[in-house]
């Protein structure tokens, strides 16, 4: 029920419940005819698909850090494939609504991600480490050390 008529197509208002104000978003409604146009298995994977990944180089490994909040070690893997490839990849579901409940917001993507990132040469491969710490993923590639050019003395006659 309304107590005061709203001036924007019906909306539901109520001057007592601070959070049923509705305010106008010139964009409402903007992107929906997009979004009908979009396969969904599209629509789920871009979702997520945008996670960000910090990849750092140190003298003995290539170390990759990505924010994953609120996923567990079994919803993600960490891959190497042929061809020098690192694949990390997940997801994270949706939550189901139920009868009783009544979302207001939702905000947190969901979705499934995937990136890949091709591992330089001095990569070793059968030595990579990965662990996931409140909601951060770090994996760590070892490096080949260098082999630094051997200097032979060389004697001079005379």
């Amino acid at each position: 029920m309304s107590l005061i008529p709203s001036i924007f197509g019906g909306r539901r208002t109520n001057v007592f419940d601070p959070f049923s104000l509705d305010v106008w978003d010139p964009f409402d409604g903007l992107y929906t005819s997009v979004e009908a146009n979009t396969p969904s298995s599209a629509r789920e994977t871009s979702t997520f698909a945008n996670t960000k990944i910090d990849w750092k180089e140190t003298p003995e490994a290539h170390i990759f850090k990505a924010d994953l909040p609120g996923l567990k070690k079994e919803e993600v893997k960490v891959e190497v494939e042929e061809g020098r490839v690192l694949q990390i990849s997940g997801e994270r579901n949706r939550e189901q609504e139920e009868k009783n409940e009544k979302w207001h917001r939702v905000e947190r993507s969901s979705g499934k991600f995937l990136r890949r990132f091709r591992l330089p040469e001095n990569a070793k491969l059968d030595q990579v480490k990965a662990s996931l710490e409140n909601g951060v993923l770090i994996v760590t590639v070892p490096k080949e050390e260098e082999k630094k050019p051997e200097v032979k003395a060389i004697d001079i006659s005379g």
